[in-house]
């Protein structure tokens, strides 16, 4: 139990040197940018896939967390402005988004009309440009990238908008104090972890899509320096059907701005809660943006 204690706040105190070595070392992780021309750049790929999923980074992060968390509850209106700018990624990205739902819609209508009316074999958005110029298949398998981007890149703008379908079997009945109580412990146990979860097994299974020789979660700092001799770049493009949708590494990058999306969400939740559940219910629902449907439609927005 001491070894385990020791353990948690001696990598707290490392975040520390390590936020300010990767600050003012930019090169040891971020030279691979601009190519793998030389072996140091391998490397500085080989450290950014490592510490990416590593105890570490994660240390890194809850670091930054407390430290926010405690000059929020310091200064509240501090906190108050992290929640607005959180709450306001969210929304942004997935207002954004969301028109993906359009677009869907648009190219299935296109998709149909070329293949049943006109009986083509190929889609061109630009005719002349030939990465341009897909066969219908692609066309109809890159439909599922757009419902992709609209489930991991939407998911926190819904749950801002309070859109998400939640089972209620206590919390309608308790009082205000102690749902927003349920809330901050929701936030910290459940969702918080679980991102983070995501995160770990998402950026490695991204990254055993995009390089050669293949990183695992398990592969220490020393061999991953040895594997970035032969470290080249092997990006998947094996599609479902020969002439299909072979962009599929996306769909790994969208699930790993998804756990990213979701623990800035729970931060942003979890100081929602505590400041509403501090102010009492007149700050329920302090500058939330929520979009409306109009004056007479409330019973249709959120979730009921």
């Amino acid at each position: 139990m001491l070894d385990a204690i020791v353990w948690f706040f001696s990598n707290i105190g490392q975040a520390f040197i390590n936020t300010g070595y990767a600050i003012s070392h930019p090169g040891q992780w971020l030279s691979w940018i601009g190519g793998l021309e030389t072996t140091e750049d391998k490397q500085a790929l080989m450290r950014f896939v490592y510490y990416g999923g590593s105890t570490e980074f994660f240390f890194v992060v809850f670091t930054t967390f407390l430290i926010i968390t405690a000059i929020g509850l310091w200064r509240n209106s501090f906190m108050w402005g992290c929640v607005r700018v959180l709450e306001g990624f969210a929304n942004t990205v997935g207002r954004f988004f969301a028109w993906a739902g359009l677009l869907m819609v648009l190219q299935q209508i296109m998709i149909i009309f070329m293949q049943r009316i006109f009986t083509v074999a190929e889609i061109s958005l630009i005719f002349g440009v030939d990465w341009l110029t897909k066969d219908v298949s692609w066309w109809a398998e890159e439909l599922k990238l757009y419902n992709a981007m609209i489930v991991s890149l939407c998911a926190t703008y819904t749950f801002v908008q309070g859109g998400h379908v939640r089972v209620d079997l206590v919390y309608s009945a308790i009082s205000y104090r102690a749902k927003r109580s349920v809330d901050m412990f929701g936030a910290l146990v459940f969702m918080m972890p679980a991102a983070v979860l995501t995160w770990m097994y998402g950026w490695y299974f991204l990254w055993r899509h995009l390089v050669t020789p293949k990183v695992s979660a398990s592969d220490k700092l020393e061999l991953l320096m040895k594997k970035a001799r032969i470290l080249k770049w092997n990006v998947e493009t094996i599609g479902f059907s020969p002439n299909g949708f072979n962009a599929y590494f996306l769909f790994k990058i969208l699930l790993v701005a998804f756990a990213g999306m979701v623990f800035l969400q729970s931060i942003a939740f979890f100081y929602r809660s505590y400041l509403e559940r501090k102010e009492g219910p007149e700050s329920e629902g302090k500058y939330l943006d929520r979009d409306s449907l109009g004056e007479g439609e409330e019973a249709y927005e959120g979730t009921h």
